[in-house]
């Protein structure tokens, strides 16, 4: 019998040519949401249900700051794993970067990597980043 492995906290920065409010909608709203990350997410009584093919997994945004980030806990995880999305702003460049935290097993750590590599650049894309 396998042991069931504990899922490690996965950060990634992404560079981004956006404005931060620009970048913010993206992160926190549905529609924002809905146009890179899910096929469809909706929100009802404060839940958010992220569509994918077919399949939907349902979060509660635990924690967000205007411009600056925003988490989601998945609500049928029994980790304390969350996403968060974090927009950063370089001081001295005022270049953004969008900081991505997710969790994966070990095993799938490098796939987890190569998705959101894929879910970024089509967020890139769409602002024209």
């Amino acid at each position: 019998m396998k042991a069931v492995q504990k899922k490690q906290k996965v950060k990634m920065e992404f560079p981004m040519r956006s404005s931060p409010k620009i970048l913010y909608g993206f992160l926190s709203t549905p529609s924002g949401l809905s146009e890179w990350f899910a096929d469809d997410v909706t929100i009802r009584e404060g839940i958010y249900t992220f569509h994918w093919d077919g399949d939907e997994q349902q979060a509660k945004m635990t924690h967000k700051r205007e411009n600056q980030m925003v988490r989601f806990k998945w609500i049928d995880d029994s980790d304390d794993a969350f996403i968060e999305f974090e927009i950063t702003t370089d001081e001295l460049t005022s270049d953004v970067s969008l900081m991505v935290s997710d969790f994966a097993v070990e095993d799938d750590i490098e796939e987890t990597q190569r998705l959101w590599d894929t879910q970024i650049h089509n967020l890139r894309h769409l602002i024209g980043s």
